[in-house]
C-alpha cells in the first residue's frame, strides 16, 4: 500500500518504522497528531474504542479509515489512491472532521469521530 501511495505522490510513513507492531492505538495516534501526519487505517472500529477516540480528539489526528475490512492489500491501496485527492483536500481544511471513512469506490463519509 505504501508503494502505491508514494507512486501517487503521497509522502508515506509506515507504522512499524516508528512503533512496535503491538503499540497501543492511543500511543501511536498521539504521535501522529503531534507530528501532524494523517493516519490511514483499515480498522473500522478504531474510532469507537474510548482510548483511541480520546487520542484522536486530543491530538487532533486527521484519520481516514477504509470502510471494507475484507480487502486484499492491493485493493486497499487502490481504494486509498483513488481517494487521495479528496483526502488531501479534507486534511487541509481546518474545520474538517477528525475521522472519515474511505469506501472502496473512493467516496468519503464524514464523521466527527
Amino acid at each position: 500500500m505504501a508503494t502505491a501511495l508514494r507512486n501517487a505522490g503521497a509522502l508515506v510513513e509506515i507504522h512499524d518504522d516508528h512503533f512496535p507492531p503491538d503499540a497501543l492505538d492511543e500511543t501511536w495516534l498521539n504521535v501522529v497528531g503531534q507530528r501532524e501526519w494523517v493516519a490511514l487505517s483499515k480498522d473500522r472500529r478504531i474510532r469507537y474504542r474510548p482510548p483511541a477516540r480520546a487520542a484522536i480528539q486530543a491530538a487532533g489526528v486527521r484519520m481516514f479509515v477504509l470502510g471494507a475490512g475484507d480487502l486484499q492489500g492491493s485493493e486497499m491501496a487502490a481504494a486509498f489512491v483513488r481517494a487521495l485527492p479528496r483526502m488531501e483536500f479534507r486534511s487541509c481544511r481546518p474545520a474538517s472532521p477528525k475521522c472519515s471513512l474511505a469506501t472502496f469506490d473512493a467516496s468519503l463519509v464524514c464523521s466527527s469521530g
